[in-house]
């Protein structure tokens, strides 16, 4: 592949930084967007994050900038993007990485933790979706690219009813945004990871050791996949070599969706 493939593409990735110590999916896509050649704006909520990531692009010799926002506010979103388009010029590729699992099932999860779940999980891509879109219907063209989750579609064993919900949503929002543009060049696609291996595991489901192991046991593959793998998906998917895949929820997952039991 050829690793330009992006050259003289503006990508903005919300949720680029990481929860921990590790690569995260956000950060892998941001990276691997700069290294095929793209201009990448890095948003997240964490100042820090957000600028870590950014200087480890330039360092590389790419171009980054970042922007701190919060995804469930629409106006920190609107003023992300209009910073973005402001500096970088208008985006070719809208990456939407922010998804937080919260555990607990539908009676241990309050009237307010579900709300919060699905603003952070699903009104987060419509806010993105909202501000970025227009620029993309101004240029005629346009990728838009939904980190969704296996846990859209079957049960992984985990119970975490909010976040399994939100993320099957975002997989209807991704089909409706593929179909309602399509004629005007802008296309939309899901990437739905299986078991991954980031901090936000260690962090938000589990850190014990036994279950980790457990955890890269329960992959048809033996083990978890990595950030890399989550990125080169969504590479592909930006790229001219993807230009008739639209309205598709992909798992990336080792087979994980495609077993029964």
């Amino acid at each position: 592949m050829n690793v330009r493939e992006l050259d003289g593409k503006v990508v903005l990735v919300f949720g680029a930084g990481s929860s921990g110590a590790g690569m995260s999916n956000g950060e892998a896509a941001a990276l691997a967007y700069a290294a095929a050649g793209a201009a990448v704006a890095a948003i997240d909520l964490n100042t820090a994050e957000a600028d870590r990531v950014a200087k480890e692009i330039n360092a590389a010799g790419g171009t980054g900038i970042s922007i701190t926002a919060d995804v469930t506010s629409e106006a920190d979103v609107a003023r992300a993007v209009a910073t973005a388009v402001q500096e970088l010029g208008i985006p070719g590729v809208l990456h939407n990485n922010v998804g937080v699992p919260r555990m607990g099932s539908v009676l241990e999860t309050d009237l307010d933790a579900w709300n919060a779940s699905i603003g952070l999980n699903l009104t987060s891509a419509y806010l993105t979706c909202r501000h970025t879109i227009p620029h993309m219907l101004q240029a005629g063209r346009g990728v838009i690219t939904n980190i969704s989750s296996v846990a859209s579609i079957r049960d992984t064993g985990y119970l975490y009813p909010a976040y399994s919900s939100a993320k099957a949503a975002v997989n209807q929002l991704t089909t409706s945004l593929a179909l309602s543009y399509a004629r005007q060049g802008i296309r939309a696609n899901a990437i739905l990871p299986g078991l991954i291996d980031t901090p936000l595991v260690s962090s938000k489901i589990t850190d014990d050791p036994a279950a980790l192991a457990a955890r890269h046991e329960m992959s048809p593959t033996g083990r978890m996949g990595s950030p890399q793998d989550i990125a080169n998906a969504a590479v592909f998917l930006a790229s001219d070599k993807a230009s008739y895949i639209n309205g598709v929820c992909l798992p990336v997952d080792g087979g994980l969706a495609a077993r029964c039991v």
